[in-house]
């Protein structure tokens, strides 16, 4: 299996779609924006995480998994994952879905379907993907590098969007909170 074309072509898709989305999913004019410039802190965060963590992945130093291809395999495996996670969320929200944090005058709070079990399933899905990211190159320093940096933007994002659902939706947003976790299912 030749795993350069393999990963060449997930990451022109990732990144493909990631750009695509910046570039069409942006906020209507009516939307009330709360962003606080967490897309632009996540851009910069996930650019350099994962330039950074490429370099040092490419390196000797930091690996393990004893150079069997099972960690790669498992990379792939969440980078898939997180994807198809993410845009299952994405969907589910629909026209709702931004890339920035704003709340439409129509907006509407959506608990059903992959919301039912997490308040965040995209972020989720796309810190899968940037787990399996690391674990791609069989290297610790890489997994770190990558996703604490990225984990703590997305962190923040979180944050930012649960305070503008607070006050879009007041006591039901807190309900919500009450019963679905962040990230993990159960967990966190």
């Amino acid at each position: 299996m030749n795993w350069l074309i393999i990963i060449i072509g997930l990451s022109v898709l990732w990144l493909g779609s990631e750009i695509g989305l910046s570039r069409l999913k942006r906020a209507a004019a009516t939307d009330r924006r709360v962003d606080r410039s967490s897309f632009r802190l996540l851009w910069v965060v996930i650019l350099l995480a994962v330039t950074v963590g490429v370099l040092i992945g490419l390196q000797r130093v930091g690996r393990f998994g004893g150079g069997s291809g099972r960690l790669p395999v498992a990379g792939i495996i969440l980078i898939i994952g997180g994807l198809l996670i993410r845009w299952l969320a994405i969907f589910s929200l629909r026209r709702q879905f931004t890339v920035d944090v704003a709340i439409s005058p129509d907006h509407r709070l959506i608990t059903a379907g992959i919301y039912h079990y997490l308040r965040h399933p995209a972020y989720a899905g796309s810190l899968l993907s940037f787990l399996g990211l690391g674990l791609l190159f069989s290297n610790y320093l890489s997994v770190l590098t990558i996703f604490v940096p990225i984990c703590s933007a997305f962190l923040y994002r979180i944050h930012v969007e649960e305070k503008a659902l607070i006050e879009a939706f007041g006591a039901d947003y807190l309900d919500y909170c009450a019963s679905t976790k962040r990230l993990i299912p159960g967990i966190f």
